[in-house]
């Protein structure tokens, strides 16, 4: 290999989400409904549809469609995207045995799509920790079998926030095979209160990222297994800019934030993965202020309107002050830290 091809750079997405061009009828399979299906549209576009007929989004082919995808990944010069599901895709309300057979089915997909672009895509799965076990043996199926390096999960299971310990079979097991973990918000908090103006994806999404890190933190989850590595989607939330308040209550009540951790939430800086999705150069500073430019990698939440539409733009353009190396780690040297890759791999 040449020394051009050693120091090439890399532009890696770690945050794009994909469905299948195809979903089964689960809701035959199982017997009750609940679950999404697809149904195709013209030139390619299909709309997400609840089996009992509400609506939920309408997708572009982008979303479905490896061939157009790469096509626009070329456009933007993105060389790696991480693929992972649409978080409604989850189901983890659903009976646990039946929340496997849909992340199975989804797992599957996604490492086929990675198997005929292996330079072009990394995969990550989704396992149904609404029973911990199954999601531990889905883990490590996607690990050894699907060759999949990690998994997203979500900011909270029904009831369950991240700091559970019924969770901690999962961190242990994440742990020991090496598996990179994707937060990313869903369900979200007071979304039943606020139906207008997209405020659930606005408001309840930052606030969701943030419950989970403050769960995984005050819970001890990090500390009970500091080497997992985790990143959190959506910049981290509002976690940096509510960092001074989280503080401030960990030190005058410790009898209710110290409960089960009595270390400082701010010691824990570095030792997690946001995405840069921002959308406003300060925003992202200050995030490299607080978290520092280790911890930052780059994301889009592509194909979605709500994601960085110029994928890579705020790192390239926006911030010119910022050294060509802290630029490089922004735009692949985090992700390849994260998910425990080699750049050779795809160089």
């Amino acid at each position: 290999m040449g020394s051009e091809e050693v120091t090439k750079s890399l532009k890696i997405d770690i945050h794009n989400h994909i469905l299948p061009s195809k979903v089964p009828p689960f809701k035959e399979e199982f017997g009750y409904g609940g679950f999404i299906e697809l149904h195709p549209k013209e030139n390619g576009y299909a709309d997400m549809v609840r089996d009992d007929g509400k609506f939920f989004r309408a997708v572009e082919p982008n979303c479905m469609d490896i061939e157009v995808r790469l096509e626009e990944m070329d456009r933007f010069g993105v060389d790696i995207q991480v693929l992972s599901t649409v978080p409604v895709m989850f189901s983890e309300w659903a009976k646990p045995e039946h929340t496997l057979r849909v992340n199975h089915f989804l797992n599957e997909d996604i490492a086929e799509k990675v198997s005929r672009y292996p330079k072009r895509f990394i995969g990550l799965g989704t396992i149904p920790l609404n029973d911990p076990e199954l999601g531990c043996r889905e883990l490590e199926v996607c690990i050894n079998d699907l060759k999949l390096p990690g998994v997203q999960i979500g900011s909270h299971y029904g009831s369950l926030n991240l700091s559970d310990k019924s969770l901690f079979p999962f961190y242990e097991e994440a742990e020991k095979l090496g598996a990179a973990i994707l937060v990313h918000p869903w369900d979200m908090m007071g979304k039943d209160t606020m139906p207008d103006y997209w405020l659930p994806w606005l408001v309840g999404m930052p606030a969701e990222t943030t419950r989970a890190i403050c769960s995984m933190i005050f819970g001890g989850v990090f500390e009970k297994f500091p080497k997992l590595r985790v990143c959190f989607a959506h910049g981290g939330g509002s976690f940096a800019y509510t960092l001074g308040r989280i503080e401030h209550g960990f030190n005058v009540r410790p009898d209710l934030c110290q409960v089960d951790n009595p270390i400082n939430p701010r010691e824990y800086l570095g030792k997690f993965y946001v995405d840069s999705i921002n959308h406003d150069p300060k925003a992202l500073q200050y995030n490299i202020d607080i978290l520092g430019v280790n911890s930052i990698m780059l994301g889009t939440d592509y194909p979605f309107p709500l994601g960085e539409l110029e994928p890579g733009k705020l790192i390239e353009e926006g911030m010119p002050h910022l050294s060509a190396s802290d630029k490089e780690r922004l735009l692949s040297g985090s992700a390849l830290e994260w998910l425990n890759l080699p750049k050779e791999k795809f160089l």
